[in-house]
């Protein structure tokens, strides 16, 4: 009885094939994968160069990663398939908004760049040139190649995990570098002639709340009753209302930026504002009857549907505007609450839990600036301290 080959064992042969009337000659080494579950039969693979040496080192790296167990068999998969395969199968659980924006990323940046290449085959130094090349011809900031490399990333992980790849090639590509923007909050004097522009606006009682809570714009569109309690001056924040991408109109509950909620502790005057919402939208049940919708949002047009982002931005900017301030942004009410709460006294651990951030190391990234000032006005205190006690 024939004795089976050892997993990973191989032969190198010399071949030669004729095409038009010409020889061509290469060498092919061909080496023992395993072996079938249900047959019992070898599985065999080929490799094959131009010369001896070049098949005998890739055999020798094969029959290694056998021996160690981290061997990858072979796919034909190009990277514009996996990808294809990627988004359709492995997006399950994410957010529509996210999951749509990854595939626009695939199939505007990644199939064009890179689809063409066998997946097994791609490497670091061709997904650095696709980076780079997005710079130097496509013109696209670090942020937007920042978020194509996380698409791919991701994408690769899961082909490492499927054991298509044996490591993921984008690990060591090296990232444009993104300039930090300034965050634009509202000083006091700007947040009080904010407010006085906003009185009697169809949006102050949203546009107040936010400023005072540090809610994400999808955070406050989201906002539902069941979620505040004004008896004890809290509000949960466990979702975030998202247009649907390439849809008219179709909004969705998703959950927040992290997937984590938070409760918040508000302030009284918050809590007021928020009877004064409850009462208005009596008054409007009332008045349309049959013809008002209890959508269980708080923050609802006279008939009770939710808002919608784009006529709630649209209002906003044309306020800021008139109040010339056309670069201060929705987001920007956020930054000037995180503000406000640090000079105010509030720790960063506190500060980061009412915003929602992963961590507090982010928080302080972002307003660190804030804490900078701090220390330098703590320094100024002292100084006069000494001076006094010096007298």
């Amino acid at each position: 009885m024939a004795r089976k080959a050892a997993a990973g064992t191989g032969t190198i042969r010399k071949k030669s094939v004729t095409r038009n009337g010409k020889e061509y000659t290469y060498w092919e080494a061909r080496y023992t994968e395993g072996y079938d579950p249900g047959t019992g039969k070898q599985i065999q693979r080929s490799i094959t160069g131009k010369t001896q040496k070049e098949v005998a080192q890739k055999l020798k790296s094969v029959t290694a990663s056998i021996d160690s167990r981290t061997y990858t068999p072979p796919t034909k998969l190009t990277v514009g398939q996996w990808l294809d395969i990627w988004a359709e199968e492995y997006l399950v659980g994410i957010k529509p908004l996210t999951a749509s924006s990854y595939k626009t990323a695939v199939n505007i940046h990644l199939k064009p760049g890179l689809g063409a290449i066998k997946l097994e085959a791609l490497d670091s130094h061709t997904i650095q040139n696709f980076y780079n090349s997005l710079t130097s011809k496509k013109q696209l900031s670090p942020k937007t190649i920042k978020n194509i490399h996380g698409v791919l990333h991701r994408a690769l992980e899961k082909a490492v995990a499927n054991k298509y790849m044996a490591f993921n090639p984008a690990d060591s590509c090296e990232l444009p570098r993104i300039e930090k923007k300034e965050i634009q909050p509202l000083d006091e004097d700007q947040i009080s002639a904010f407010l006085k522009a906003i009185k009697g606006h169809k949006f102050e009682d949203l546009l107040i709340i936010t400023l005072f809570t540090g809610m994400r714009e999808g955070e406050a569109l989201g906002l539902t009753w069941d979620c505040v309690d004004m008896a004890r001056g809290t509000i949960v924040i466990n979702k975030q209302l998202q247009p649907t991408k390439g849809s008219r109109g179709i909004y969705t509950l998703v959950p927040t930026k992290n997937n984590k909620g938070r409760t918040l502790t508000i302030a009284p005057s918050v809590i007021s504002v928020l009877k004064r919402v409850k009462h208005h939208q009596l008054e409007n049940r009332l008045k349309y009857g049959e013809c008002w919708f209890n959508s269980g949002f708080v923050f609802t047009d006279e008939l009770g549907n939710h808002l919608k982002h784009v006529t709630v931005y649209k209002s906003f900017k044309r306020i800021v505007a008139e109040l010339g301030w056309p670069d201060v942004r929705f987001h920007d009410l956020r930054h000037s609450y995180a503000v406000a709460s640090i000079k105010s006294g509030d720790d960063i651990k506190t500060v980061q839990e009412n915003l929602g951030h992963a961590t507090a190391s982010f928080t302080l990234d972002v307003y660190g600036h804030v804490t900078e000032q701090m220390k330098r006005d703590s320094a100024a205190r002292m100084e006069q301290f000494i001076k006094t006690v010096n007298l």
